[in-house]
């Protein structure tokens, strides 16, 4: 096993699993070993990251029979017809209740690995191996899976826990600096939403983890996985509590919707999302106006953007009406009353929501 591996667990009873962060892990054949225990393994990856690192988990895997399937590249293929692929490989090699996924790849292979892992039979095993920063952060902890419709993003989806969480931390090295500049948004929704200390150590942390520093970078995998399993301990199916994840997110997932799912990465939707409620938090007398500059001022230095051109506020209202966290058709909104304090609200002024989008959207 390698030298510098650090775990934690997700406390979840009979679903509990480990996240192992380490460098190295992909080839790794006694950690394949503790925590892939199926014979039949699908592989799925996408045409950027398997030739990079297929080859590495497939020998790790030895001697399971591995069959790869590798899906093209983007979020705009995270689609009920792309699982469907998935599926049909399953089928194909009449891989049984007892097989298991492995999901080698960013936010969009590992959502939808997670889905097709939860609907074939009903439901078999699955392993996150995630290689991008936002994946190893965010979208490979808690259990969401899913795809995105026309209509919204994320809206068909199950829960479904992982085995265990696998994160290689070698694999950013190859991840392209926008990609990285994205995976930072989800590290900074942490600190805003539950720890002020840890905001300021990305004040001043900047620049290490836009350099691709591997110890910062290893300080925000640790401390942003410890956030995200302490809240989905206590609400595994966002039925309270886990909505704070979603700081950003109502904003952001509206912007994917609207600009097609292709012009924005997920991350820099969220990095704009998130200073869109810092505004409206400051439009409705929550946080205090330094507080909103050192959320943009922060954002802006990670590289993200806190406008967004080509997008009405009117249609940014429309799709974030059909976010999932509307209810009783009002907008829930993730806002915040000091950084390091969110709350979740459906209780505010909707000509200060509009305010708000007007500021940002260009």
């Amino acid at each position: 096993m390698s030298a510098t591996v650090d775990t934690l667990t997700v406390e979840l009873g009979p679903r509990s699993y480990p996240i192992v962060i380490g460098e190295g892990l992909l080839r790794d054949v006694a950690l394949m070993g503790h925590h892939v225990h199926a014979r039949d393994v699908l592989i799925v990856s996408n045409t950027t990251v398997a030739p990079l690192y297929l080859e590495a988990l497939e020998t790790s895997l030895r001697p399971r029979r591995t069959v790869a399937t590798l899906l093209p590249d983007g979020e705009s293929y995270k689609t009920l017809d792309t699982v469907a692929r998935i599926l049909d490989v399953l089928v194909a090699n009449r891989f049984g209740r007892d097989c298991a996924l492995v999901a080698l790849g960013g936010g969009v292979v590992g959502d939808m690995a997670g889905f097709a892992a939860s609907v074939y039979q009903r439901g078999v095993a699955f392993v996150q191996a995630p290689t991008t920063l936002l994946a190893q952060v965010d979208s490979a902890v808690g259990g969401k899976t899913g795809v995105n419709h026309p209509g919204g993003k994320n809206l068909i989806g199950a829960f479904h826990q992982p085995a265990a969480v696998l994160a290689d931390t070698t694999t950013l090295a190859t991840l392209p600096p926008r990609e990285l500049r994205a995976g930072l948004a989800e590290v900074l929704k942490y600190g805003l939403i539950r720890d002020q200390a840890f905001f300021e150590w990305l004040e001043a942390h900047a620049q290490a983890l836009l350099a691709g520093d591997p110890l910062a970078l290893a300080h925000v995998i640790r401390r942003s996985c410890e956030i995200k399993a302490a809240v989905v301990e206590h609400d595994e199916h966002e039925r309270g509590e886990r909505a704070l994840l979603n700081l950003g997110h109502t904003f952001g997932h509206a912007i994917e919707s609207a600009t097609g799912y292709g012009r924005w990465l997920h991350g820099e939707a969220v990095g704009a999302g998130m200073v869109m409620a810092a505004r409206m938090s400051h439009e409705s007398g929550l946080l205090g106006a330094a507080d909103l500059d050192r959320v943009t001022r922060l954002v802006e230095r990670l590289g993200l953007p806190t406008h967004i051109a080509d997008v009405r506020p009117q249609a940014m209202l429309e799709h974030m009406r059909i976010d999932k966290k509307v209810l009783d058709g009002r907008i829930r909104l993730v806002l915040l009353r000091a950084i390091g304090r969110a709350f979740v609200t459906a209780d505010y002024d909707e000509s200060r929501l509009r305010r708000t989008l007007e500021a940002h959207l260009r």
